[in-house]
């Protein structure tokens, strides 16, 4: 397993999906592992795709920031500021 990494950013949304474009050099190649199957490498960013049904759970929109871990060797995302339950 690798370094325990922790990163905060924003949910972007790209070609109609929410995602989170995490570059390689400020820690997205700590993520490739645990987030196979819901990632790809472009270029010096690893893209995080965010399923609808999943952006739900974590109450989650466009423009909100999240914190993306490696911790367990599991990806974890963890709104910074989960929008209320309607």
């Amino acid at each position: 397993m690798g370094e325990l990494i922790s990163i905060q950013g924003p949910v972007e949304k790209v070609d109609g999906q929410l995602a989170l474009l995490i570059p390689l050099s400020a820690g997205g190649d700590q993520l490739i592992d645990c987030s196979r199957g819901v990632s790809e490498v472009q270029g010096e960013i690893l893209k995080i795709v965010i399923q609808g049904w999943l952006a739900g759970m974590l109450r989650i929109e466009e423009g909100d920031l999240v914190v993306v871990s490696n911790r367990d060797g599991k990806l974890h995302i963890h709104p910074v500021n989960p929008r209320p339950v309607q």
